[in-house]
C-alpha cells in the first residue's frame, strides 16, 4: 500500500471512517478508496499525518480536524511542475428549473454523493423533485403497479431482465417533493443520499429493511 492508504488504515484504526477522512480532507469518500485501488492520495499524505497526531492528542471532532488539516493538503503538479488542475462536476440546473443526476452502483455504495450538490441547488432556488430507484424485485413490499407504492405500471415501473425492477417516485403531475426537505434528510443522513433515499422508503413502507439500491436517479423542476 501506499503512504496514503496505511495511514488512512491507521486512522480507522483510531476509529475514523473512510467517510470521516474524506470530510477531512474535503474530497468525495470515493477517492479515499482509491488510495487502496488506484494509488491516489501522494497530496494528502501531509494531511492525513497532522490528521493522525492530532487524534493521538485527544482531537476528534471532524470539523476541529477538517480545519487542522486544510493548510497542509497540497494541488498535485502536472509534469512541468505547474498546479494540476482540479476536474469538477458542474451542477446543470436550467433556468426553468430542470436538473437530473444519476448515481450506479459504485456511487451508491459510497453514498451517492455526488447527487448532493445536485440535491443542495434544487432547495436553494425552492424547486421539487422526483427520483426513481432500481432494485432486486424482493426488495419491495408492494406488487408492481400497487397504488400503494408508485401508481401504475406504464411508466412508473420498469421490469429488468436481471430480476430487478425500477421505480419512480414523485412527478411534475403529482407535485413531487420538495427539494429543502430532502436536502435536510440528506444532511443528517451526513452526506449519504442514498441512505437518505432508503430511510424515507423504510418509513412508508416501500421497501424491506435488507433492500439494496443498485441505481437511483434524482430530477428537478420548477413549480408552477
Amino acid at each position: 500500500m501506499n503512504e496514503a492508504a496505511q495511514l488512512t488504515d491507521q486512522l480507522l484504526a483510531a476509529g475514523c471512517t473512510k467517510r470521516d477522512i474524506a470530510r477531512i480532507i474535503n474530497r468525495d469518500a470515493s477517492l479515499v478508496s482509491q488510495f487502496y485501488t488506484r494509488n491516489k492520495g501522494a497530496a494528502f499524505v501531509p494531511a492525513l499525518h497532522h490528521t493522525l497526531a492530532a487524534i493521538h492528542a485527544g482531537i476528534t471532532d471532524v470539523d476541529e480536524l477538517t480545519t487542522l488539516a486544510a493548510p497542509h493538503i497540497t494541488r498535485r503538479t502536472t509534469a512541468a511542475g505547474t498546479r494540476a488542475r482540479v476536474r469538477t462536476k458542474a451542477v446543470l440546473i436550467t433556468p426553468t428549473g430542470t436538473g437530473t443526476g444519476r448515481a450506479g452502483a459504485q456511487a451508491i455504495a459510497s453514498g451517492s454523493t455526488r447527487l448532493r450538490p445536485l440535491i443542495a441547488e434544487a432547495a436553494r432556488q425552492r424547486l421539487r423533485l422526483a427520483f426513481t430507484i432500481r432494485m432486486p424485485k424482493s426488495g419491495y413490499t408492494h406488487a408492481s403497479g400497487s397504488r400503494l407504492d408508485s401508481p401504475g405500471v406504464r411508466r412508473d415501473v420498469v421490469q429488468r431482465a436481471d430480476h430487478t425492477e425500477e421505480r419512480s417516485y414523485g412527478s411534475a403531475t403529482t407535485g413531487g417533493f420538495d427539494a429543502t426537505e430532502f436536502a435536510q434528510r440528506i444532511d443528517a443522513a451526513g452526506g449519504d443520499v442514498t441512505a437518505a433515499v432508503q430511510q424515507w422508503l423504510l418509513e412508508t413502507g416501500r421497501i424491506h429493511p435488507a433492500a439494496h439500491i443498485t441505481h437511483l436517479e434524482i430530477r428537478t423542476w420548477r413549480p408552477r
